[in-house]
């Protein structure tokens, strides 16, 4: 059996916890630079809100509904769903974090067991422990799981606890239960069903296994075998590095020099080049992009891009900075107003991978090996961005965040101060 945790709108109940007194109203949360709404309150779904909805479109509602709004505060949601994370480790041998509001708990090998209560029990536990609604699901495979999860939410006198095992129940679900909301078939493969006449996930079940293997190939017929039940999907309880890393931003205001566009690029290089550290990964190629805002249909548009590659393959900060900036001033067109930029490193490998050259100036290696170890230490001691590299200039990117909670849980000068009488 697996189990399937996935905390019900996540982000507005991270902002709900602090703020009790918004339980039972409309609550969003807003995307990078407040652009659209990313997390909505059940209530906030009911005023008709669709995740996605810019929010210039949906200001209108927000203020006749007197919706509360919020700026993404991704440093509370982190550290929330480390705690709940901590809850489902007490309940399993092994917690496979999927993302930041769901993870598997695998319960293979556990006997006598009444799978109902122990799901109730574990989305109860939550919520006592952390005050965040989880939904959990039971199932003999991680999709079945997954829609045994959502039934949770569809149904509260489940109590926050679903599990689906019997051939009949399975059957009854899957009989309402959408394609295109199955986990594992995507946009075009859904198109494709429901040309076919293929509207349900039962509908898809009941295709020849051959016809699946052959329409959709191995991933297609993976979840055609998980919805019969067939564990497919492996568990995966260790760490596994990332293949590609990419960091963005949406601006506040468009940038129009390429000293400020530049500086900007500069912070997102350092933080991938961070991010490979702690996975102890290096890159060989990373590119670089800059666009205007496609939104504004009456101005000027275009986009830049520039492709770096490094012989050798590489994670320190200084190199990757340094080739971001000169790929920065080759994307550059004057002229132009850029309201988004980013990098992307791939071709990722690890470090105990790479072939060093007989040529290669090992001693200038260690140095930046050495430079680079010490600057990531002084700023794990005292935050991020204690040390930084010149071209980030003040180490701050660019957005807006006027709606964003404190940081209860991570900042010591936003700690809540209760007063008892």
């Amino acid at each position: 059996m697996f189990a399937l945790a996935d905390c019900n709108n996540f982000f507005a109940s991270c902002e709900r916890v602090f703020r009790p007194d918004l339980q039972g109203k409309p609550v969003i949360v807003l995307s990078n630079n407040d652009g659209c709404a990313v997390a909505r309150s059940n209530e906030a779904k009911a005023l008709g809100i669709k995740m996605g909805d810019p929010f210039f479109k949906i200001r209108h509602i927000v203020e006749r509904h007197n919706v509360a709004v919020f700026s993404g505060n991704m440093a509370l949601y982190g550290d929330m769903s480390q705690r709940v994370r901590w809850v489902l480790e007490e309940f399993a041998p092994a917690v496979e974090v999927y993302s930041i509001d769901e993870a598997f708990l695998d319960l293979r090998g556990m006997q006598g067991v009444d799978f109902d209560q122990y799901a109730k029990t574990i989305s109860e536990e939550c919520w006592r422990q952390t005050s965040i609604p989880v939904s959990v699901g039971v199932a003999p495979s991680k999709t079945l799981a997954k829609i045994a999860s959502k039934l949770c939410k569809q149904y509260p006198k489940l109590r926050g606890g679903c599990y689906m095992h019997r051939p009949q129940d399975i059957e009854k679900v899957l009989r309402k239960f959408p394609v295109e909301d199955v986990w594992g078939i995507g946009r075009r493969t859904s198109a494709k069903l429901h040309a076919m006449g293929v509207k349900t996930a039962w509908d898809f079940v009941q295709l020849p296994e051959h016809a699946v293997s052959r329409m959709f190939g191995v991933v297609g017929l993976r979840t055609w075998r998980e919805l019969h039940g067939q564990p497919c999907i492996e568990f995966e309880d260790s760490f596994e590095a990332k293949q590609s890393i990419c960091v963005s931003r949406s601006f506040a205001s468009e940038i129009s020099d390429v000293e400020g566009l530049s500086e900007q690029i500069a912070n997102f290089a350092s933080s991938m080049a961070e991010k490979l550290r702690q996975q102890r990964s290096v890159v060989s190629e990373m590119a670089v992009f800059a666009y205007t805002n496609r939104f504004k249909e009456d101005q000027p548009q275009t986009y830049g891009n520039a492709l770096v590659h490094f012989d050798p393959p590489t994670n320190d900060q200084r190199t990757i900075v340094a080739r971001a900036v000169a790929a920065a001033h080759e994307a550059y067109r004057c002229g132009y107003g850029y309201k988004k930029a980013g990098v992307v490193a791939t071709r990722i490998t690890q470090e105990s991978d790479v072939v060093h050259s007989l040529f290669e100036d090992t001693e200038a290696v260690e140095r930046e090996h050495r430079i680079t170890t010490a600057l990531d230490a002084i700023n794990g001691t005292y935050g991020r961005g204690t040390v930084k590299l010149a071209a980030q200039g003040s180490g701050h990117i660019k957005s807006s965040s006027e709606k964003q909670s404190p940081h209860y849980t991570t900042r010591w000068d936003d700690i809540p101060t209760v007063t008892v009488k």
